[in-house]
């Protein structure tokens, strides 16, 4: 069954998370103001399944049953199924300004179901069947999975089984006959308040010290033992103050917290690697190449918006008409839709995986999130460039509302005439929240450490370029090695 937004929404109303957030334990998370404009995100992805423009692109069909699901919980059929993920995404990124939470569950259920498949086929155990009767059950209730991979690492220079802590990567201390028990934490996990369940996967390679960290496995949200702590944003009380102005994007939001596990118990249908180390690496790197092309949707959708937002305040600054602003908006554009294109490249050079999913190009995809580390901080520089000072001197809503002194704001804040002041307000606090973070986090910040820091896509590009074959074209063409006839 599709769930409606409305119905995803009362959904979380039954679920008991042991939240916090400043300090405080959070009971009604849905009608938080600080969290609410995160739901009404990841609502979205519900909406556009109903849409008759959008369904296409939300709603797919399960590999699994042969039943409509929506796209977040469906694993890839072909090239074409990886075209519409990165479409959607854009869809969602142009509709919301924000992260919208649930790509990394997506990516993460494509990933343990091909991985899960080859580590039976190795060692003969049933972890595939596991899987697929879990994410079964997550497409029959169409709920919201957060993927969960970024342990906290505590010493970076050391193995998971060499920290002084060994709390510092999610592992099993005890192994049961009805399941394990898990404990850790993982840091930087987007949209766990807005979802139902979670799907614990390891962060690196390990090697046979570490098999008690080479855990992948589903749990509720809500689980006994399980705590989350809300991350802070830039500007976040903001949305704690009377008025909308201020707030940037006032309807939406991302969201990330800090989610500790304290002794939670997972039976064994919901445990799909248990200590095969040798395979926690495929799993990362099949992943990370997975999300790291969902860059290639959701970035540009949001550079859409915030594209926009720049060409708007050219008008109300009376300087759109200006060749050093068009070609400033022409290179965002530029940067934008070289990352969508690298996003598209990674879906049609995918290739299909032995469990017959379809994974993404592990090269460009790498290439694709390199991009991401980069051009939107350009693309933003160019905003704040354009939008001008102003950006970050602007008076206070309340100051703009004043029966007085608001006059004076209004006069003196006024740009090109043909605008209103206010509109001139709302569109420079919403560049503000893209720029600075209020939408969580914020475009660049997250786009240089989300599925990964710049080094670890170098890393990967590296190890999957065939540089021995670069170097046979070379010698080749130099006559070093003998050159190819082209007569014959």
């Amino acid at each position: 069954m599709l769930k409606t937004a409305r119905e995803y929404i009362e959904s979380l109303r039954q679920l008991k998370l042991n939240l916090y957030l400043l300090g405080e334990k959070v009971e009604d998370w849905v009608n938080n103001p600080i969290i609410r404009p995160s739901t009404n995100a990841v609502a979205m992805t519900y909406k556009l399944a109903h849409e008759p423009k959008t369904e296409a692109l939300a709603v797919t069909e399960s590999m699994l049953t042969g039943k409509k699901v929506n796209r977040f919980n469906s694993l890839f059929k072909s090239p074409d199924d990886m075209i519409c993920k990165v479409k959607l995404q854009r869809e969602m990124g142009q509709r919301t300004a924000c992260c919208f939470q649930r790509c990394v569950g997506m990516d993460g259920i494509n990933a343990t179901f091909s991985t899960t498949y080859e580590i039976d086929e190795k060692y003969g155990t049933d972890y595939h069947q596991r899987f697929r009767k879990w994410l079964e059950y997550i497409q029959e209730n169409d709920l919201c999975t957060a993927g969960a991979m970024t342990d906290v690492k505590g010493h970076r220079g050391v193995a998971p089984s060499q920290q002084d802590d060994p709390d510092m990567f999610v592992h099993i201390v005890e192994r049961r006959d009805d399941g394990v028990v898990i404990r850790g934490g993982k840091a930087n996990i987007t949209g766990t308040v807005n979802s139902h369940e979670m799907l614990l996967m390891p962060t690196l390679r390990m090697l046979e010290d570490d098999k008690d960290y080479a855990v992948c496995c589903a749990v509720p949200t809500d689980a006994e033992g399980i705590t989350h702590i809300y991350g802070r944003q830039s500007c976040d009380t903001r949305k704690l103050e009377e008025g909308e102005i201020d707030v940037g994007n006032y309807g939406f939001g991302g969201h990330e917290t800090l989610t500790v596990f304290e002794d939670v118990f997972v039976p064994w249908e919901r445990v799909f690697m248990n200590g095969e180390y040798d395979f926690s690496i495929m799993l990362v790197e099949r992943f990370a190449a997975y999300h790291r092309q969902s860059y290639g949707g959701c970035k540009p959708g949001i550079a859409d918006v915030l594209i926009g937002a720049t060409a708007s305040m050219a008008d109300y600054n009376g300087v759109r008409r200006a060749s050093h602003v068009r070609d400033k908006i022409g290179e965002m554009i530029h940067l934008s839709e070289t990352i969508h294109a690298c996003g598209l490249a990674c879906a049609h050079q995918g290739w299909k995986t032995k469990a017959g999913n379809y994974q993404s190009d592990i090269l460009l995809s790498n290439v694709c999130k390199l991009n991401t580390t980069r051009f939107p901080y350009e693309i933003t520089r160019l905003a704040e460039d354009i939008a001008g000072g102003i950006l970050v001197t602007t008076p206070s809503e309340k100051d703009f509302r004043h029966p007085q002194i608001g006059k004076i704001v209004d006069k003196y804040l006024k740009g090109d005439p043909a605008y209103s002041t206010e509109d001139r307000y709302r569109m420079l606090t919403l560049i503000h929240a893209m720029c600075f973070g209020v939408v969580a986090p914020s475009y660049h910040t997250e786009s240089m450490h989300g599925a990964g820091s710049p080094q670890a896509q170098k890393i990967m590009i590296e190890r999957e370029t065939d540089m021995e074959a670069k170097q046979r074209f070379a010698r080749s063409i130099a006559g070093i090695d003998q050159r190819e006839d082209p007569l014959g």
